[in-house]
């Protein structure tokens, strides 16, 4: 469903959402990237693979129920400061408290509960600068702010691991995340641009979050070919700093996941806002979601066959380029197949547990898979398979070119 929207988004907004979802995305992807593991590492060293599995799927969990929660909600607000802002200060609040939790944590319950609270907070924020899009930008311009935003998530993932990786001790990690993600968001809020609500709104039911496919297909489709790629990404990525320090030997593996993801980021930034605008002016979606994913599939089947610190490097490289071009495209495309404006926010969660549900079934397929299948070359040759059929499958929706 498309926008009735004709004005362009000032660059100035542009440029602040994607400040706030770097701070956003660094405080995810810091803890996901190396801190989580590092600190598994240390409470539960006989066990850190079952310890990380564990509590990064309880977070996934909890971000299933919290992005289309939040993001239902904030299509609900009739506060006076708007319906998305109000939930992006919350978010971004409780986030910083929720690291601090994690910075602090002697113990497996207390980590867990913390990356509970952060997922929860995180998805709160995240689910309000996702509806922002549709909200505020015309159809011709989507692919470009979606690009936008994934130059936000890219150097987020960088600024994370780069911050694990500089910062001496687990505690300081999450504090300077903590801090970093408050900073980011301040300047987004101070543009006070939003939409106010001022009907009252028909009274939120559970059957709401249920999105038939048979009445709106292309809306199924859309989530299917999502959670296929991103189960296969999530697979590749959970157990990242134990395929360096197990089966490619690296001598410092904190620095090595540091390394691949400033590589991965650099061809990704290379693509991610090319590709945005060239969706934008061709006026179609599906052939760049579809190219992206074999180009995402091929990085990791190098992974599956040369399980070694090189093929690492070119993986990520071509990872990089696929995931870029994927990412400002996907976010257009998912905006544009939502069933209902007044519920895109809700709509727009429910498409982001495609994203969620993978981090909890990552690790129940990866682990049995490392430990007893045939290790990583098998890992990565799964995550493959996944990416491959959701880029296949793009191809059936029908409303987007």
């Amino acid at each position: 469903m498309t926008s009735g929207l004709t004005t362009p988004v000032p660059r100035r907004w542009t440029a602040l959402l994607t400040v706030a979802s770097l701070g956003l995305f660094t405080a995810f992807f810091g803890p996901l990237q190396v801190l989580l593991g590092r600190q598994a590492q240390e409470l539960a060293p006989q066990d850190k693979e079952l310890a990380l599995g564990l509590v990064v799927g309880l977070g996934a969990g909890v971000s299933m129920v919290a992005n289309p929660l939040f993001g239902a909600l904030s299509d609900r607000t009739r506060w006076a400061a708007g319906r998305r802002l109000p939930w992006t200060a919350i978010g971004s609040l409780g986030g910083a408290a929720s690291l601090v939790v994690l910075a602090v944590a002697p113990n497996l319950v207390v980590m867990a509960l913390g990356w509970c609270l952060a997922q929860l907070t995180l998805n709160a924020m995240l689910a309000a600068l996702m509806a922002a899009i549709p909200d505020q930008v015309p159809h011709r311009q989507r692919g470009t702010v979606g690009g936008w935003f994934g130059v936000g998530q890219t150097m987020g993932i960088v600024a994370g691991s780069g911050i694990a990786a500089a910062v001496g001790g687990l505690a300081a990690g999450y504090l300077v995340c903590a801090g970093f993600l408050l900073c980011a968001t301040v300047p987004y809020l101070a543009l006070r641009r939003d939409t106010v609500l001022t009907e009252t709104p028909p009274r939120l039911r559970w059957r709401d979050f249920w999105i038939s496919p048979r009445r709106h297909p292309d809306f199924g489709w859309a989530w299917l070919t999502r959670f296929l790629i991103n189960t296969g990404n999530s697979i590749a990525i959970v157990y990242l700093l134990f395929f360096l320090q197990d089966a490619v030997g690296h001598p410092d593996p904190d620095d090595g996941v540091f390394v691949l993801t400033a590589v991965y980021a650099v061809t990704l930034l290379s693509t991610v806002v090319v590709a945005g605008i060239w969706s934008d002016r061709v006026g179609r979606r599906r052939v760049f979601v579809s190219g992206s994913g074999v180009v995402m599939a091929v990085a990791a089947a190098l992974l599956a066959a040369w399980p070694a610190w090189p093929g690492a490097l070119l993986a990520a490289a071509v990872l990089g380029l696929g995931f870029g071009a994927y990412t400002s495209v996907d976010i257009a495309l998912m905006t544009e197949v939502l069933p209902a404006a007044a519920d895109r926010g809700k709509d727009l969660g429910v498409i982001n547990v495609a994203s969620a549900l993978p981090q909890v079934l990552a690790p129940v397929l990866a682990a049995p898979i490392v430990t007893h299948l045939g290790g990583y070359p098998v890992l990565y040759a799964v995550a493959a398979a996944f990416v491959l059929t959701g880029a296949v499958l793009v191809r059936r929706i029908r409303s987007v070119e």
